[in-house]
């Protein structure tokens, strides 16, 4: 191992302390290279070297089982939101590489929809192991390029291994249905078969989840997929698919590209080897797609926005409200598609749980995500953070006012305090628009019929919550709300087993559980004739 010599000055001083350095004075230091990195690197740079060393940091793109760069030679840099540091860089590609993907997808079609679904299963139970058994590797990645505090990023690892461990059993459960025939010579049949190469693409807030939610849905079902990440959080995209490949799936069953994304976008809905696009994103994007969809008339699943009510009636666990209306708010500063965006509070315990509710959100530690204790890590980046500016000075503006927070934090750029705001109202944007950032809005009203009118007046359906105690109000509010996801006493509803998905706007299809394995199969009708009966 190399020798280097540290004399003592004052920046070794600054890092050891001014006691050890006067005893380190009486001779030359001699450490090996690696002890002095841990005094000189920072968490990102340490981090980012064990998932290299791990061998599932890639800066180029899977296509036929190859990892390529663009045709081009361009490359697209991957920033750390926490410091704003690159990573790596990775290619910038567009309709070449898309086509040559879908290629790719096509022709591995045919041999990956004629294993049984028994051979299906065993591969995406490799995965789901090495998935697994890399949980450490991939949640620093994920906190590196997506920024999410640690102990979230390892959640979402599990829960998107998850996916793929439940579609691995759900690849053998794909039956069909024997219908009685109207006539005694005929036999009705109905197949499930695979629909063909699938598009999905993901978005940066959940890097790893979005892809294996969808892709491990396909792959059970017998399909191929080209799948385009996010560009900035392509890295935990590709060292997924670096696991898939160690997991024996085949060359051309799983491609990934990323870049262009309009370019990318464009060839997927253009090609009419692509029969699927699945999309978690924005309702303005998934319109375009929906639209250019129709000129192939492809099958759709859209994930889309979502403007989440939480009401807290005034029968309510305070303490339960406090804590799973927290989660739901703050889980990854709020960027995430069920995240409560509108907090509806009944006039009885409004002060009460204002207060409470307060002194939570306050205990919330910001920093990077990498450091342990921190409960919140910044936004994806600048623009989010003002698109938080632009919600907050409308509040105000209209009579809000802050009861916590605010402003940006002091860490950085990328970072912004934990909110919570009062008196808000049905006139800010706040209450129509998405806010995606850590922003708290509180919102009094006085009775149900009222604050039903008020969780319903939105144009999207993903996701609401409501706690109360009372078993009838439980029942009649959750078949009043006009959403595809209701949380009752409880703020973390996303699990591989239960059905995902949204109403109005919010998009169309469901994700996981039995019912999401559907979206990638197509219904064939078998008429069987002149069959002689006894």
């Amino acid at each position: 191992m190399q020798l280097v010599h540290l004399h003592s000055t004052g920046r070794l001083e600054n890092m050891l302390g001014s006691s050890l350095c006067r005893i380190l004075r009486r001779r030359p230091l001699k450490v090996t290279r690696c002890q002095v990195q841990e005094f000189t690197t920072s968490p990102q740079k340490i981090a980012i070297s064990k998932v290299k060393e791990a061998g599932l940091l890639h800066s180029k793109a899977l296509i036929g089982g190859k990892w390529l760069g663009a045709n081009d030679g361009r490359t697209l840099p991957v920033h750390s939101p926490a410091t704003g540091e690159v990573l790596v860089e990775v290619p910038y590609m567009g309709e070449v590489e898309t086509n040559s993907a879908i290629n790719e997808a096509s022709k591995a079609f045919a041999g990956w929809r004629a294993l049984t679904g028994s051979e299906r299963s065993k591969l995406l139970r490799n995965w789901y192991d090495l998935l697994i058994a890399n949980k450490e590797h991939l949640g620093h990645l994920i906190t590196l390029e997506q920024g999410k505090p640690l102990t979230e990023a390892l959640g979402e690892v599990v829960y998107g291994s998850n996916f793929v461990e439940f579609f691995a059993e759900e690849a053998k459960r794909i039956y069909g249905d024997i219908i009685p025939a109207p006539f005694s010579d005929r036999r009705i049949v109905v197949l499930k078969q695979p629909v063909g190469v699938v598009g999905a693409i993901t978005p940066w807030n959940f890097p790893l989840a979005m892809i294996t939610r969808k892709v491990a849905a396909a792959f059970a079902a017998g399909c191929t997929a080209v799948v385009k990440p996010s560009e900035l959080t392509p890295l935990t995209a590709l060292a997924a698919a670096e696991l898939a490949c160690q997991a024996g799936i085949p060359p051309g069953v799983l491609n990934v590209v990323m870049g262009d994304a309009p370019r990318i976008g464009d060839a997927l809905m253009a090609s009419n080897e692509v029969r699927k696009i699945t999309f978690t994103g924005s309702t303005a994007v998934g319109k375009k797609l929906m639209a250019g969809a129709a000129g192939t008339v492809k099958k759709l699943s859209l994930e889309l926005g979502g403007n989440a009510p939480c009401i807290i009636f005034d029968d309510a666990d305070i303490d339960v409200a406090v804590k799973g209306t927290l989660a739901s708010k703050f889980r990854n500063s709020g960027q995430t598609c069920v995240s409560v965006n509108r907090i509806f509070v009944q006039a009885g315990i409004y002060d009460k749980f204002s207060d409470a509710f307060a002194t939570a959100v306050k205990s919330l530690e910001v920093g990077n995500g990498l450091h342990k204790g921190v409960a919140q890590g910044p936004l994806i980046n600048e623009a989010a953070v003002e698109k938080v500016e632009r919600h907050l000075e409308d509040a105000l503006s209209k009579g809000a006012k802050v009861l916590l927070g605010g402003k940006k934090h002091s860490l950085g750029s990328t970072f912004y305090e934990p909110t919570v705001l009062t008196d808000t109202s049905t006139d800010m944007i706040i209450f129509r628009e998405e806010v995606f950032g850590p922003v708290a809005p509180l919102i009094k009203f006085k009775t149900e019929e009222d604050v039903i009118q008020m969780a319903n007046d939105t144009l999207f359906g993903l996701a609401a919550y409501f706690f109360t105690q009372n078993l009838s109000r439980a029942w009649r509010v959750a078949e009043a709300l006009e959403f595809g996801m209701v949380g009752i006493n409880e703020g973390i509803i996303s699990t591989e087993v239960a059905p995902f998905g949204g109403v109005k706007q919010s998009g169309l299809g469901r994700e996981g559980s039995k019912y999401g394995i559907d979206e990638y199969l197509e219904v064939k009708y078998l008429c069987m004739g002149s069959i002689k009966s006894f």
